[in-house]
């Protein structure tokens, strides 16, 4: 990260102005918060949009598993622990009737949500998921299919030879019924080529978003941050993704993560600190003013900072993992039940509530 001088208390007090006076901050004035160093004033400023946003001091989760139908992938990106190249002996692609038993013990688990996510697997085309996309609601009509990346499905439809809005109406037709925001890491090309050199640019990354919105598939926005980005990535890439949602507002929540380097081919000496992960949370919530829900990491930093972060504009705690095994492959397995969800929670003085994906609570 670049070294510069805090910026001057006037500055802080502009900024600080602007967002209890309910208006919007420039990307320069969310570039000066990143190097504030006074994290209790940042907490001030993402609490009052979180309660301009979602009120009170209730905090949501759900529970749901995040399917990982295959891990065969050739896109080698250098931050992920999980993928294998195709051909690879401990390469796999679960059957459907694994898929199906999956999908069946979630919902047994009360479960409401498949997070269905996998690799880029060239011999996986349109007709794959909506087989098993057809099967999951056929046998499970109350689940709620939250699956693929936008580079999935940037992949299956230039494998299928369909364009990204046919290939999209085929999915939603099929059962899926909204997109999760992997893939966005960092929203800046010149970061993207260094972590992921074959993925999808951010222009097609924010497209595919752009055309399932207007399909009425809703999606999720994310940022993995502490890797070779800069603070002034940070802000380009979430300045893209509040113009997106100005735009066509396709998302419903915000969730922020550090890289973990473990087992990875991206040398980071360093990971990012809790310090970094809470600041990072309050920028985001203060920056990214037309999004309702912020959600913790905590697979990543484990339950002490999560409830830190329900201080500095966070609002849900994300999902209670049957099953996770793509950061986990890193060597991050903070992975916690229901029971102590809501302990936690509770604990830090808020009120815990189930949801499902469209954030209605059960």
């Amino acid at each position: 990260m670049s070294v510069i001088a805090p910026p001057a208390p006037a500055v802080i007090d502009q900024i600080s102005e602007k967002v209890f006076g309910n208006q919007r901050i420039t990307p320069e004035e969310a570039l000066a918060l990143y190097h504030h160093p006074n994290l209790i004033e940042l907490a001030a400023m993402a609490e009052h949009r979180r309660q301009q946003k979602a009120p009170g001091r209730d905090v949501t989760y759900i529970i749901g598993r995040i399917l990982n139908y295959t891990n065969v992938c050739w896109v080698r990106c250098k931050f992920c622990a999980f993928y294998r190249v195709p051909g690879h002996y401990e390469g796999y692609l679960l059957s459907d009737d694994e898929i199906l038993s999956k999908v069946g013990d979630t919902v047994a688990k009360g479960g409401v949500e498949i997070l269905f996510q996998g690799g880029l697997n060239p011999k996986l085309k349109i007709d794959y998921y909506e087989g098993i996309f057809r099967k999951i609601m056929e046998a499970y009509p109350g689940v709620i299919l939250h699956a693929l990346s936008p580079a999935e499905i940037i992949y299956i439809a230039h494998i299928s030879k369909l364009p990204l809005r046919d290939c999209l109406a085929r999915l939603k037709e099929s059962g899926l019924h909204s997109i999760p925001g992997a893939g966005g890491e960092i929203l800046v090309d010149r970061v993207r080529k260094i972590i992921a050199p074959y993925k999808d640019t951010t222009d097609e990354w924010l497209e595919c978003m752009r055309t399932a919105s207007s399909l009425g598939i809703r999606s999720t926005a994310s940022m993995m941050f502490g890797h070779v980005e800069t603070f002034e990535d940070r802000v380009e890439h979430m300045t893209r993704i509040r113009d997106l949602q100005d735009e066509c507002a396709p998302f419903r929540a915000f969730i922020s993560w550090n890289f973990q380097p473990e087992e990875t081919d991206l040398a980071i000496p360093v990971k990012a600190s809790g310090f970094d992960y809470l600041r990072n949370v309050a920028v985001s919530r203060i920056f990214l003013d037309n999004i309702d829900n912020f959600q913790v990491s905590i697979l990543t930093q484990g339950p002490k900072i999560a409830q830190l972060a329900l201080g500095y504009g966070a609002n849900d705690f994300g999902s209670i993992m049957i099953e996770e095994n793509v950061v986990s492959a890193a060597g991050s397995k903070f992975i916690l039940s229901e029971e102590e969800f809501v302990r936690v929670i509770r604990d830090a003085g808020y009120q815990p509530y189930r949801r499902n994906t469209r954030y209605e609570r059960i």
